[in-house]
């Protein structure tokens, strides 16, 4: 391994070279993860490489058709001259926009569905206005963009997207979504994207880049002991979660001390419990088939849920409903697909569930 490689890219080298070369040569992507995975750290790294101007926005935020295009004209604002921004509305806008004291490009309140619509089409050129004014690439991140289909019912908003940057020759369109996404084929044949999957990293690949996280803060495990082992154990090649753990060994142990079990097990702990309101939050906002099925892969890991022996041992419904909760589950990002054996894809939520019902 490459120790030259920066720290939040060992392991995820490949996958981040091909981002590279997708942006520099103008293409759309896909890429699909689970939290914390690095989909976002990979995309704003691949973007600086290739010189570009990052817009990105978080689709959550957008409850409607209004909102999004709001959202839109904020953070596409943000990076071009306020003068500029005054012109481009002048000319072609000014019916849909206004520039406020702020600089920030808001939508005029009194808009009816047709002329946010139009508002709508005007603003999505004005990516590769400013890209080609700045003499620079322009990589639009859609954070959980597969959230507007909540209220993009036909799929119009999202296929007038996907069109107007295929035909932009400066701005690159990069979705980013939970692995379930991947099966989803939304007009592929016109629109195609290419799909990058960050599956969880290898035990010696988060080892190396545990270790070397550490070793500039002038810790280590010990190695007599069973530390680093339990620590790969508990976030099994989740990223984000071992970033978490990391924070916390760092405030226990002092420099240049040894890391041992007992401050593993004491991190690990303690996690758990400043987590646990955000986790049992969590459990109420989901359904209660899929409150049990998640419980049911945290104690009993298994990459056939559908069988009958599984069904039967844990008093799952058969059929429709553990289909239903299978994929409500791992589009909220909870579990992995079929390819990783369906389990939990935040490790120290499955740790969590484990010590709860134990």
């Amino acid at each position: 391994m490459d120790l030259s490689t920066p720290l939040q890219l060992i392991g995820r080298s490949a996958e981040f070279q091909h981002i590279v070369e997708v942006l520099a040569r103008d293409g759309d992507l896909l890429i699909t993860g689970v939290p914390g995975s690095g989909r976002r750290t990979l995309v704003r790294g691949a973007a600086q490489e290739v010189g570009a101007i990052v817009l990105e926005i978080d689709c959550i935020r957008a409850i409607d058709g209004q909102r999004f295009v709001q959202l839109l004209a904020e953070t596409i604002s943000q990076n071009w001259q306020p003068a500029k921004i005054q012109d481009w509305v002048a000319q072609n806008a000014s019916e849909f926009f206004v520039l406020n004291l702020e600089g920030k490009l808001k939508l005029l309140h009194s808009l009816n569905q047709k002329q946010l619509w139009q508002a709508f089409e005007i603003l999505l050129q004005l990516p590769q206005i400013i890209a080609v004014d700045l003499h620079q690439r322009v990589v639009l991140i859609l954070q959980s963009f597969p959230h507007i289909r909540s209220w993009d019912r036909n799929g119009l908003w999202e296929t007038t997207l996907r069109r107007e940057i295929k035909v932009q020759t400066d701005v690159s369109y990069v979705l980013i979504a939970t692995i379930a996404e991947s099966s989803q084929q939304t007009d592929e044949t016109n629109y195609p994207l290419e799909t990058v999957q960050l599956p969880p990293l290898a035990k010696d690949v988060l080892a190396v880049w545990a270790r070397e996280i550490l070793h500039t803060q002038g810790l280590k495990f010990d190695s007599r002991s069973q530390a680093l082992q339990l620590f790969l154990d508990a976030v099994q090649g989740h990223i984000g979660d071992a970033m978490t753990l990391i924070r916390r060994l760092q405030t226990l142990c002092r420099p240049e001390a040894l890391i041992t079990e007992k401050e593993v097990q004491q991190a690990i702990a303690e996690l758990l419990k400043d987590l646990s309101i955000t986790f049992e939050s969590l459990l109420m906002l989901l359904p209660a088939n899929q409150v049990h099925l998640l419980e049911c892969l945290a104690l009993d890991s298994t990459d056939k849920p559908q069988s009958k022996e599984y069904i039967q041992k844990h008093g799952l419904s058969r059929g429709g409903s553990l289909q239903g909760a299978l994929t409500g589950l791992q589009h909220k990002g909870l579990i992995y697909n079929a390819e990783q054996g369906y389990r939990l894809a935040l490790p120290l939520l499955a740790l969590w569930l484990q010590q709860r019902l134990s």
